[in-house]
């Protein structure tokens, strides 16, 4: 199973053409040394980037070349502006509607890819449209209907589009980005990736994103690129230099105590913790909240509106504990996580570096807490090999957690009522019932006057 580590570190792929440009050498200061438009550099300016990250110095002279690209880049390094300012400039000089697609594995993703577009080309009046699943497709028809001049869209339901909605087609297409490529071919979508493929024009300019080079990835390459240049920032896994990591070793039946204890000490930041189901995710905040901490879900099984409702609560601060499934493990840019837990051990040792990449970007520090009990110690060892270090042990009171394990066992009930309460209620109305905000029914029902006392 360790050769699963070794996937990413596959044999060069044949068709690059050159291993690495030479612009690494000196390292340009601002976007303008890169190549890019006044009107954008301002736009870059306003969003608050001084400096181009490594990727941006890598990429973004090769793209305004005219040439496809490889982005080898870890998570949070900036890859979005990477593809975002060639594909702007480009369409200045030759303004098109449906000009660019860019793909991505999740509906988050999209969004915040589209945002950044719209950030960056809203002086030049550029118009993207996200093409996602759990959303109504008729209204994404008639945005469609106008020509944006960027789409930003998950594979599965933009196939939906070009199969089904009259008039549409991309066969004056000029740019095609594959962001995370690794992952969207993970996901399964190699099948909805060739129709699009198929129906696109050949004469265009590719870039493909990816932490990993996969050898599903390499095979994507061969297909979808031509001659394309390498741009590899980093060439082994790896976290963050800023980000300090530590692991507890625990019983897997005190997790949950442990959580409020690590929670309680770090009191004043905010938390991402990754659970590995849907079911758990939302038991934990349950949980939490049963205990007076403002926390949140978000997972797969959530309606889009309040994936982003949670986001979006998240983002303003007005949430400080965010309890996801993988759905937020990559790409996601929240800049202002300040802890990040592995409630959950993550099985792929990979999704480790992804879900730690929440914290610690754009220069920041942060810290990563991985809980480790008596059945996850293989896991965490392929962890501390594919990073090539040895994590230390978070300091712990172990009599204080004892002393929380009533409280939580408590809180532990309430929160199995509440699912079973909201299990009920979506069989009765078919509605989804998921934020955690809405389950009061039993809470006020069962808990009368012992809240004060519960509060942590």
């Amino acid at each position: 199973m360790a050769a699963g580590g070794e996937e990413g570190q596959a044999a060069e792929p044949e068709a690059v053409a050159e291993p690495e440009p030479e612009v690494a050498v000196e390292e340009p200061r601002s976007f303008k040394d890169l190549g890019v438009t006044d009107v954008l550099c301002e736009a870059c300016d306003q969003l608050g980037w001084k400096v181009p990250t490594k990727i941006q110095v890598e990429a973004i002279p090769v793209a305004l070349q005219g040439r496809d690209i490889i982005g080898l880049a870890e998570t949070g390094s900036g890859k979005t502006g990477a593809f975002a300012l060639p594909i702007l400039q480009a369409l200045l000089e030759t303004p098109q509607r449906l000009f660019a697609l860019v793909l991505t594995p999740t509906r988050e993703l999209a969004f915040q890819i589209s945002e950044q577009f719209e950030a960056l080309g809203s002086s030049i009046g550029v118009h993207s449209t996200v093409i996602v699943g759990g959303i109504d497709t008729m209204s994404q028809s008639l945005a469609l209907a106008k020509k944006p001049h960027v789409i930003i869209a998950t594979p599965g339901r933009l196939v939906d589009h070009l199969e089904n909605t009259k008039g549409f087609n991309l066969r004056a297409l000029k740019f095609l980005v594959m962001d995370e490529a690794d992952r969207i071919l993970n996901m399964d979508f190699e099948t909805e990736v060739d129709k699009i493929l198929k129906v696109i024009p050949r004469d265009r300019k590719t870039f493909l994103f990816s932490a990993t080079m996969t050898k599903k990835v390499q095979k994507l390459q061969r297909a979808a690129l031509k001659n394309p240049v390498k741009c590899a920032v980093s060439s082994k896994y790896q976290t963050v230099e800023k980000l300090q990591q530590y692991y507890i070793f625990i019983p897997s039946k005190f997790k949950d105590s442990y959580l409020v204890y690590i929670l309680n000490e770090l009191a004043g930041n905010s938390f991402m913790i990754f659970c590995s189901t849907c079911n758990n995710t939302q038991r934990t905040a349950l949980l939490l909240r049963n205990l007076g901490f403002t926390a949140i879900p978000l997972h797969g099984q959530m309606s889009q509106n309040k994936r982003l409702g949670s986001l979006n609560k998240f983002k303003a601060k007005a949430r400080s504990i965010l309890l996801a499934t993988d759905v937020a493990s990559r790409g996601l840019d929240i800049p202002h996580v300040d802890v990040v837990i592995n409630f959950d051990i993550p099985t792929h040792s990979k999704d480790y570096i992804h879900r730690v990449g929440r914290t610690a970007r754009a220069g920041r520090s942060g810290k990563s807490i991985t809980f480790v009990t008596q059945y996850d110690v293989e896991l965490f060892q392929r962890i501390e090999h594919l990073i090539g270090k040895k994590l230390p042990a978070f300091p712990m009171q172990e009599e204080e957690v004892m002393m929380l394990t009533e409280r939580v066992a408590e809180a532990q009930r309430f929160a199995r009522m509440e699912l079973r309460e909201q299990g009920e209620k979506k069989r009765s109305r078919n509605n989804d019932d998921d934020d955690t905000e809405e389950a009061i029914g039993v809470r006020n029902k069962v808990t009368g006057g012992k809240k004060k006392k519960r509060k942590a």
